[in-house]
């Protein structure tokens, strides 16, 4: 739940303040990054660290106009403070500044509850300060959890990731030259989390191993992916998810891709790919109906599928299965 904190005073407003000076090693990463045009309205999500420290400094630079919207998550003592440190930077370099405050409670998935609470309270089109490490690291873990193309195509560059293109030492680098001092998020250091372990034992195995810094290698590998989950959505667009007969007659990767957008609807994460399988399995006349997440049912009839309320019990997990089929595994539902 978002709760908003109060905005900067009114009559102290950022606009018409300087913004970053003239300089050489500024405009080279700004030249590096894919900001939206010069004039344009840009909302960044600014937690304090040095990567959207960068983002914000960067951005004003670009000419946009930049709103700086620190989310305290209220998952550590003195979260809260670290909005001051955004707040100074917001008025030494001339970008408006907002505080919001989100609950999120300790739990499992916590990573992943936190990151949708923060983006349901910065809107679609914010920028976040993801640079090329962090670009790496979401393959490596997209891996991990058996992603397919979608996942391993990571983040796309643009106005909503426009730092990709960047290192993370050179928003160190640029903070320290600014004189600018980051905060510490300590959660960033615990082992608890997957993407910390990629990031401070898997990373630097890869690279071990490779010979090579692999950072920009699973990089290119994501731009390169990205083309082709393109691809595959444009050609899954065509193919209409509740007629049985199209999706029985798709490629399996069209087919698949359809379904997933299907189940997926508006909700924020997809659906694992076994749910996707035995919605193809009623298409093809595989299965009579099969639960699907989200307490929801598929069921065919006449040849065109539906999505209705599910009657899931842990005594029978896919009661529409077909009986005169085996069963498939049951997997665990995939978070991303």
């Amino acid at each position: 739940m978002s709760e908003p904190a109060p905005h900067s005073p009114p009559e102290d407003p950022a606009v018409g303040r300087p913004g970053p000076p003239e300089d050489p090693a500024v405009a080279d990463l700004v030249s590096r990054c894919t900001f939206p045009a010069a004039g344009s309205a840009l909302v960044c999500g600014v937690s304090g660290g040095p990567d959207s420290l960068t983002l914000l400094v960067l951005a004003v630079a670009a000419g946009c106009e930049v709103t700086a919207v620190h989310v305290d998550h209220g998952l550590r003592v003195g979260s809260a403070a670290e909005a001051d440190v955004v707040a100074g930077a917001a008025r030494r370099f001339g970008a408006f500044f907002r505080a919001e405050r989100v609950t999120v409670g300790d739990g499992p998935n916590l990573e992943a509850r936190a990151r949708h609470a923060r983006r349901s309270v910065l809107g679609p089109g914010a920028a976040t300060g993801h640079t090329m490490d962090d670009q790496a690291e979401t393959v490596l873990a997209n891996l991990l959890r058996g992603s397919g193309v979608h996942g391993l195509a990571a983040m796309r560059a643009g106005p909503t990731h426009p730092l990709l293109g960047l290192r993370r030492a050179e928003t160190v680098a640029l903070c320290r030259h600014l004189d600018l001092t980051p905060v510490h998020d300590p959660s960033n250091d615990d082992p608890r989390f997957v993407r910390n372990r990629v990031r401070h034992e898997l990373v630097p195995l890869c690279s071990a191993i490779a010979g090579r810094d692999v950072v920009p290698v699973l990089a290119r590998q994501a731009g390169a992916l990205a083309g082709d989950a393109d691809l595959l959505d444009a050609l899954a667009s065509l193919v209409d998810p509740e007629d049985a007969r199209a999706l029985s007659s798709a490629p399996e990767a069209v087919a698949r891709r359809s379904v997933r957008a299907w189940l997926s609807g508006e909700g924020p994460y997809p659906p694992p790919l076994d749910a996707v399988d035995r919605v193809l399995a009623v298409a093809r006349h595989e299965r009579l109906a099969t639960e699907v997440p989200g307490g929801r049912r598929v069921t065919r009839r006449g040849g065109r599928l539906t999505i209705t309320p599910g009657q899931q019990t842990e005594a029978n997990p896919d009661p529409g299965a077909d009986p005169d089929r085996d069963p498939r595994p049951v997997t665990p539902l995939r978070r991303r």
